[in-house]
């Protein structure tokens, strides 16, 4: 119990701590150190365009099997046409941002929880500590806000991906329109479906950095640990993500 108090306590410390890093953001007295827009940049081009290729590919081939799977039921009653439907739904709203932030978690969020509980067995967060380098705005903070800016811009890549693989598909293999099915997209999808994907997406990519950042700081027992605290966080941020995405689906369904 006294460990699971601890967790949580730690859990709502860094939650408190960002939401300071956020405030002080936005007052016109408090200047960001270069050092931190330095480290904001480095990794928001590491999240970003280090994870283009792999997202690109997945986004592609999920956007083809769409097409797929739905000119397979959709044939059967004669409503080939509406496979643009459903393709640019599924993926904008749900499988764009889901897809592309598991990607994420397992590709930053582990790295951001092994370099943190690394930097926690080996005394360098209390050596930042000595040296009056405050640890959360150091680490934690540039990972937070990176992740919040490409997290977004990410899904909305996966989205632009996935639909035009899908609409090449149609047009090659099953024998649409292709300037039918960009028009029947852009005329069924409406900027509430776009706007919720991508806070759905934002969403995600709060919650992978909280918790690999949160896992990482736990990390006590040595080398061992730092694996055990990774296999943690992004299992944990999975689960979260899926929990988010049924509370926002639930919320654009009842308010739509």
């Amino acid at each position: 119990m006294a460990a699971g108090g601890n967790e949580a306590g730690m859990l709502v410390w860094l939650v408190m701590r960002l939401w300071g890093c956020i405030r002080d953001t936005f007052l016109p007295w408090r200047r960001t150190k270069a050092y931190q827009r330095s480290r904001v940049w480095s990794h928001m081009a590491w999240i970003g365009a280090d994870s283009l290729p792999i997202i690109s590919v997945i986004s592609a081939c999920v956007g083809i099997i769409l097409a797929l799977q739905s000119a397979t039921q959709l044939e059967k009653v004669g409503a080939l046409s509406y496979v643009a439907n459903l393709v640019g739904f599924s993926i904008v709203t749900e499988l764009g941002p889901l897809l592309v932030c598991l990607i994420l978690a397992g590709r930053a969020g582990a790295a951001f929880t092994a370099e943190i509980a690394t930097m926690r067995i080996s005394e360098e967060i209390d050596a930042l500590e000595v040296m009056g380098i405050d640890p959360i705005r150091f680490m934690v903070w540039p990972k937070f806000a990176a992740m919040c800016v490409m997290a977004p811009l990410l899904a909305l890549w996966g989205d632009a991906v996935g639909i035009t693989a899908g609409g090449v598909f149609s047009t090659l293999a099953l024998g649409l329109s292709g300037k039918a099915y960009f028009l029947q997209t852009a005329h069924f999808l409406t900027m509430r479906d776009l706007l919720s994907g991508l806070v759905k997406s934002a969403g995600f990519g709060i919650t992978i950095t909280i918790v690999s950042c949160w896992q990482g700081l736990l990390a006590r027992e040595g080398a061992a640990d730092v694996g055990r605290r990774t296999t943690r966080a992004v299992v944990q941020s999975i689960f979260l993500m899926i929990l988010l995405d049924l509370f926002f689906t639930a919320l654009n369904y009842i308010f739509r």
